[in-house]
């Protein structure tokens, strides 16, 4: 499982012109881009959240756990893409949609457990997002 973690002022997803999912806040808060990979299970989603919660990225070194930052998940397959041979990406590192969706709402579900404020896409749907990079700050996190 990899996550893209980006800091940021605003965020959102829209599907179909509508806006599904939100982290509006005077404060930081994180966009998470979640990809899953064949060999990730549910305590990998449970160990990523905890550490994306707690990672000190926000102003003055303080993690979302410390300011209660909202979160932004979005799942992103093509975070596996392997881009080593010609022109056109292979996806073939990335789970198929019956393994990673469950995947990617058990991560959502781990931050909301740890106390995150937690807005999510629809997994599986184009999806349009608009953010405010806060930095800019983007970190991939793996186990």
């Amino acid at each position: 499982m990899r996550v893209l973690v980006q800091r940021v002022s605003s965020a959102s997803v829209s599907v179909d012109g509508r806006v599904v999912g939100a982290v509006t806040t005077e404060r930081q808060g994180l966009l998470a881009f979640v990809g899953v990979t064949h060999s990730d299970d549910v305590d990998t989603a449970r160990r990523l959240a905890e550490k994306l919660w707690r990672l000190r990225i926000l102003d003055d070194e303080r993690s979302a756990a410390e300011v209660g930052a909202p979160i932004l998940v979005v799942s992103q397959f093509t975070l596996y893409a392997d881009t080593a041979k010609g022109r056109r990406p292979s996806w073939n590192a990335a789970a198929p949609g019956a393994v990673a969706e469950p995947l990617v709402d058990a991560f959502a579900a781990a931050l909301r457990a740890l106390g995150a404020q937690v807005q999510t896409g629809v997994f599986g749907a184009h999806m349009q997002i608009a953010l405010v990079n806060d930095g800019p700050v983007t970190v991939l996190l793996e186990l």
